[in-house]
């Protein structure tokens, strides 16, 4: 029989789990006071931060460099994160370390976040960087015929300028999670740490397809549906804010999500989507779009996941004049804004949209129609390549209005492009630069006051 109120063996135990406990201790101990140490010696070696430098479309390049950011503060390692926008050439000669996280936008261009940069530094032939260690993190499509190009681009053009690699580029095709990792071990090499933060995305949740209709019966182009989801079992709907990202998890492909733009805001109880059925030159349905729009029933389990967008919130745009400008499912991304907007009472919204026919493709015309109604609408430009009155892209809308556009800009106005990257958003790019200068467009993208979501 133990007698636990044994005055001696009490003590035997309490100095038993006390040591114990500095077993355990120790080992965090020393670690901890080694990355002290070594962030003192680079300080007072006179090192300068790392720079973690991200460019990105959609969000994913942003939120792995802040990942990558945090590993590296966790590791004692003093850093410094921006976007490619803030590089110049002073910063590249002065670094010694740059991290690199980019996508690519299309068939080898660097993403908005990125043009500048490209046009400024990597057009340049005489920057010598020859005291820069860098490694990149290249995120692409391997649908693209050009996979990762632009940074495979930046990985060459940096070599070329005398820079030297901390580790080979690392590829990620579609978030890959076997090439995050492979990233993050070089990362925990460099820092000399493995007590590096969680980098595992949010989970997939289970939604309900709660309802489905298509929007264009009888259309000559590809079907296209509105879907509306909600959280099954009944979980709480989750906060995003218009702009954002769903990612949507396929039966037969689930390793690849596929990513829409949300067309609805909270206060609407479901998340919106626009789903185009694609059809392969077999005739067989796109994985994604084929299940969401002919396979699952309604009320069938979708697995899916809210993803920030920031580079197409409103955020600081809220209170502006806003010009929304978009073609084909793109209306999904335009369509919550103006929600937003209208909730929050906002009046000074025009929209410029393309589609086939009036006939058969006009999406969501009852609620336009009531938006204006409602004066929150003022404008609202509709463009039809097969309408009766001949064929009209919305790139024709901007110049046929180019001096009602540059009055709303003159008033402070933002602009938000949603739709196709190939035709559409090439076009009205080409045409705004018609109507505003280089530099105004400069000044418009650095401001966050020209955003795309496209694709």
């Amino acid at each position: 029989m133990i007698l636990t109120n044994d005055p001696t063996r009490l003590a035997l135990t309490a100095a038993m789990i006390a040591g114990y406990g500095m077993v355990c201790l120790l080992p965090w101990l020393r670690a901890r006071r080694a990355r002290a140490a070594a962030q003192a010696a680079r300080a007072a070696a006179g090192d300068s931060p790392w720079l973690v430098a991200y460019a990105s479309q959609t969000g994913n390049a942003e939120l792995l460099a802040r990942q990558t950011s945090e590993t590296l503060r966790v590791a004692g390692i003093a850093n410094h994160l921006c976007d490619f926008d803030e590089l110049d050439a002073a910063m590249l000669q002065s670094a010694e370390r740059i991290l690199f996280l980019t996508s690519t936008y299309g068939e080898g261009d660097p993403p908005d976040a990125a043009a500048r940069f490209a046009q400024r530094l990597m057009a340049r032939s005489d920057l010598a960087l020859d005291r820069l260690h860098y490694a990149v993190l290249a995120l692409g499509d391997s649908a693209y015929g050009s996979f990762c190009g632009f940074g495979r681009a930046l990985d060459a053009w940096l070599a070329a300028r005398g820079a030297q690699a901390l580790f080979p580029r690392v590829e990620v095709d579609r978030s890959a999670a076997p090439a995050i990792a492979a990233w993050r071990q070089q990362l925990s090499h460099l820092a000399g740490t493995s007590d590096a933060p969680d980098w595992d995305a949010p989970d997939f949740a289970e939604w309900r397809l709660a309802a489905r209709r298509q929007l264009n019966p009888g259309s000559a182009g590809a079907p296209i549906y509105h879907l509306e989801l909600e959280p099954m079992q009944g979980n709480p709907l989750p906060a995003w804010q218009s702009g954002d990202l769903v990612q949507v998890a396929a039966p037969a492909d689930p390793d690849r999500p596929r990513e829409y733009s949300i067309a609805s805001i909270p206060a609407d109880g479901r998340v919106h989507l626009l789903v185009r059925l694609h059809r392969h030159g077999d005739g067989s349905h796109g994985l994604a779009s084929g299940w969401l729009t002919q396979q699952a029933a309604e009320g069938a389990m979708v697995r899916l996941r809210l993803r920030e967008h920031r580079r197409f919130r409103l955020e600081a745009n809220a209170g502006r004049p806003l010009v929304l400008i978009g073609n084909g499912s793109g209306i999904a991304g335009l369509r919550g804004h103006l929600k937003a907007r209208a909730a929050a009472g906002q009046p000074r919204n025009w929209l410029l949209f393309g589609e086939r026919d009036p006939a058969h493709d006009a999406f969501y015309h009852d609620e336009l129609e009531a938006w204006q109604r409602a004066g929150l609408l003022p404008r609202l430009d509709l463009a039809w390549s097969r309408g009766p009155d001949g064929k009209a892209y919305v790139q024709d809308l901007l110049l046929r209005h180019a001096d009602t556009l540059r009055a709303w800009v003159g008033e402070g106005a933002a602009i938000y492009v949603c739709g196709s990257l190939e035709g559409m958003a090439a076009g009205v790019d080409s045409v705004l630069r018609e109507i505003f200068s280089d530099e105004e467009m400069a000044a418009m993208a650095g401001a966050g006051r020209y955003r795309r979501d496209v694709y």
